[in-house]
């Protein structure tokens, strides 16, 4: 079922430090640029950490190109976006299992996680694009907890590499317009785990 008056919608896009997949998410978040207006938030991880993957200044300031607005860069920034109702929708891609740890438990002393504790007051639709080398161990509980949770939404996931890293999960980030779409009318995109 398609959402209606989608050209009129703030989608939040947050980056955490799955730093493989951030090429993978960005990608993704273009595909939205046409339909929502889009503003990043970025953890803290992604604000100060320059990998193999790219310099954290220049991996920001690409996406902050591409959204044609600031991002969202700490805890007093992403307060706001409660009592301002700044979103429609919020999306985590990557979301780490540091992340999903803490979402799952209520910790909130960081950027990404008091951005989605902030959105969710307003009982709008959270989705979350896992990336996590052990979310199949550790992490499977606190993934568990959060499909409990009301307007809590995922992008459908599978094992990226079932046999070399057996407890890796990460999700389809090719599926997150549809998944917006599913979210924005409170339903979950099915099927949410993907086989190999």
């Amino acid at each position: 079922m398609k959402h209606e008056n989608t050209a009129m919608l703030s989608v939040g896009f947050a980056f955490c430090g799955s730093f493989c997949t951030i090429k993978s998410a960005t990608e993704a978040m273009k595909n939205l640029l046409d339909t929502y207006r889009v503003t990043p938030i970025f953890s803290e991880a992604v604000q100060h950490t320059d990998t193999r993957f790219g310099k954290a200044e220049t991996i920001m300031q690409e996406i902050e190109s591409l959204c044609g607005r600031p991002a969202i860069k700490s805890i007093v920034e992403a307060e706001r976006i409660g009592p301002e109702k700044l979103f429609d929708l919020l999306i985590i891609a990557p979301c780490t299992g540091n992340t999903l740890a803490k979402l799952s438990l209520g910790i909130i002393d960081a950027t990404v996680p008091m951005a989605a504790k902030a959105h969710l007051r307003n009982a709008r639709p959270l989705l979350i694009a896992p990336a996590s080398n052990d979310a199949l161990s550790v992490g499977l509980r606190h993934i568990g907890a959060l499909t409990m949770r009301k307007n809590v939404f995922f992008v459908p996931f599978g094992q990226d590499d079932p046999f070399t890293k057996p407890t890796s999960l990460i999700a389809d980030f090719s599926r997150i317009p549809n998944a917006v779409l599913s979210a924005l009318n409170k339903e979950q995109l099915q099927p949410m785990l993907l086989g190999h």
